[in-house]
């Protein structure tokens, strides 16, 4: 069994209420929202109760147009979820992860609390050191391949978590580049589009103040357009980006489970970060490229119905130099009080 178990109902693995200190569930917090999220959005919120942590999935901040089923937000929520298991076992216990824990509570997505000490080994102090060195990274990648025994430990790493991880061949690759492409000049005639972007940087949304991504996040466009990049609504000229050439036949892989329910998608949101934070392990990086999977006609093309997988994640994967983190909403901001006469 992983020391990342989700099995509450091992009695080597039941929680235990002195397990950890508030200090130290605190620190797994910061790890939390370390995760990635659709346009910087970080949809989620916390809460130390009964000896571990609860996770909420903040509806208010689901990006509505390109999100409307929230099915990206709480993959976001998955993924926060997974660095908040990391987080724990690099303190030395078992955590012990419960999905959906009360049907009355529906924004609660997981409640996740240490069980049994166990030193952390060597390849879980390698996830746990990668959290904060885990970024988006939307630059051109170098014309290196990526070694097949690099993109089996990350096919392992989704499966893992009960997701499936499947690289693009030729063909198939200009297929998705092709659905990329005519995903992005439908999302574009989408009126409200270009606005919801524009609003999630930072300074340019007054009723609702939101993290957003900050300009120096978005990296040049492909100068030869053969790579299609999110335009993020820029159509102002202050907001110039530069181009680059970018690798013409990129890397591309697919992450699918095998439904399409909200549990399916907060296990393939901890597929992802558990892929991402192996991948930065091995000096990866990587770009979100799923646009297609936010038009459901789109979709559907590159969904194995015959199997029963539905596709969550494109990823760009390859090698760059690494880039910097985007902002977080203070501790303050996700970190909500613990209940009246609840334990810390």
């Amino acid at each position: 069994m992983s020391v990342l178990t989700t099995d509450p109902t091992t009695a080597a693995d039941v929680p235990d209420r002195a397990g950890l200190s508030e200090a130290a569930l605190t620190a797994c917090v910061r790890a939390a929202i370390a995760a990635p999220s659709l346009h910087n959005s970080q949809p989620w919120r916390f809460r130390i109760r009964d000896g571990g942590i609860d996770v909420y999935a903040d509806w208010r901040r689901r990006v509505e147009v390109v999100d409307p089923s929230g099915r990206e937000l709480l993959i976001s929520v998955g993924a926060a979820v997974l660095n908040l298991r990391v987080a724990m076992a690099h303190q030395g216990r078992v955590p012990v992860l419960q999905p959906w824990p009360d049907p009355a509570e529906p924004d609660l997505v997981a409640h996740v609390a240490p069980g049994r000490p166990a030193p952390p080994t060597d390849a879980l102090t390698a996830l746990a050191e990668a959290i904060p060195r885990r970024h988006t990274n939307r630059r051109p990648f170098a014309e290196l391949t990526v070694p097949a025994s690099v993109v089996e430990e990350l096919t392992w790493a989704a499966d893992m978590e009960g997701a499936r991880l499947r690289v693009a061949d030729p063909p198939s690759r200009a297929a998705i580049l092709s659905l990329v492409h005519t995903a992005g000049a439908h999302l574009r005639a989408h009126g409200i589009y270009p606005a919801e972007l524009d609003e999630r940087r930072p300074g340019t949304h007054r009723r609702r103040p939101r993290p957003g991504l900050p300009p120096q996040a978005f990296g040049p466009w492909d100068a030869l357009e053969a790579l299609p990049l999110r335009d993020f609504g820029l159509t102002q000229p202050k907001l110039h980006r530069g181009t680059d050439p970018f690798q013409p036949y990129p890397t591309l892989v697919v992450l699918s489970t095998d439904g399409d329910t909200r549990d399916h998608w907060l296990r393939a949101g901890q597929s992802l970060e558990r892929l991402l934070l192996m991948a930065t392990v091995r000096g990866l990086a990587a770009t979100p490229t799923s646009r297609p999977l936010e038009v459901p006609a789109l979709r559907k093309l590159l969904s194995d119905a015959a199997a029963g997988w539905w596709p969550q994640v494109v990823l760009r994967l390859g090698y760059c130099q690494p880039t910097t983190s985007t902002r977080r909403r203070p501790l303050a901001e996700v970190l909500l009080p613990a209940p009246t006469g609840a334990g810390s």
